[in-house]
């Protein structure tokens, strides 16, 4: 009987046909076309929070992006299907891999339903643990899908729902980001430095948030107001955030940082083991 194990690295590899592959290497058309893709996302999340600002009072809506939210979300949800359709054709994704990211999106959005002392929420540190094990273009996928399950699992569709899929993509692509800085760091002082990246992000995803609606109300005195200058509407707004969110911030960001701390370690080893193992490596048989 032969024994099940884990796969190696010489037993996840992508077709070594891939159009997109020379010589074992994605191509620079095929890495250009995903680096667009990710940068789309960029440039339309910064668009849908910032446009607002920019409309004359008039024409800002009753109700905050009750019109737009519907095709920002349609937007974002299918450059992460294009995201890793493309990855997927340059051998840097596999079947495995993109089912390893479906399980996480999947428990992560189970963990968004509990309720955490101070306000914190078990999505946000798994996205960043994870984004920091398997690089930045996987936890921006990881971040963007995750709140999509969360949103079927809790009902909770809504205006608010594309801005927080961003705003936890790009959480999570930090933390690739920041992973590829820590990975040879002792575990610990890796460990350290992610729960300190979960605590700031504490704070900055609830500052982010808060400009999906901030720019529609109307009436109040930590309001904005159509004409202010660059200077005014910050000052404005760090009143209306300090005021409304920061507590309820802190207490979260808090909590990110103390789990971190706990699981991080043998989290994080669980997930770069994987990482590594799903890591595609291309060999071509030179005769061919």
């Amino acid at each position: 009987m032969t024994a099940l194990h884990p796969p190696t690295d010489a037993e996840v590899r992508p077709e070594p046909h891939l159009p997109l592959l020379i010589g074992g290497h994605p191509t620079l058309l095929g890495r250009l076309r995903s680096a667009a893709v990710y940068l789309l996302v960029l440039v339309i999340g910064v668009a849908a929070f910032l446009y607002p600002f920019w409309l004359p009072s008039t024409a800002l809506q009753s109700q905050a992006h009750a019109g737009d939210a519907p095709l920002v979300a349609a937007v974002v949800g299918a450059l992460a299907v294009g995201a890793v359709a493309l990855e997927i054709r340059r051998g840097t994704m596999t079947g495995t891999t993109v089912a390893v990211l479906g399980m996480l999106s999947a428990l992560a959005g189970l963990m968004k339903l509990l309720d955490l002392p101070g306000g914190g929420s078990g999505l946000f540190f798994l996205v960043i643990l994870a984004g920091a094990a398997f690089g930045p273009r996987f936890g921006m996928i990881l971040g963007i899908t995750s709140f999509v399950v969360s949103a079927i699992l809790s009902g909770g569709f809504g205006p608010w729902l594309p801005f927080q899929m961003l705003a936890l993509g790009w959480m999570g692509a930090g933390a690739g980001f920041l992973g590829l800085a820590t990975r040879r760091m002792a575990p610990w002082a890796e460990v350290g430095l992610l729960a300190l990246y979960g605590w700031a992000w504490g704070f900055v995803f609830g500052a982010i948030l808060n400009l999906w609606f901030w720019p529609f109300q109307r009436g109040g005195e930590l309001d904005w107001v159509p004409g202010m200058s660059l200077g005014q509407t910050l000052g404005r707004y760090w009143s209306f955030y300090v005021a409304t969110s920061l507590a309820w911030d802190a207490a979260g960001a808090l909590a990110n940082a103390v789990i971190i701390v706990i699981v991080g370690k043998p989290l994080m080893a669980t997930l770069r083991r994987y990482a590594n193992r799903l890591d595609p490596i291309t060999e071509l048989d030179p005769a061919s």
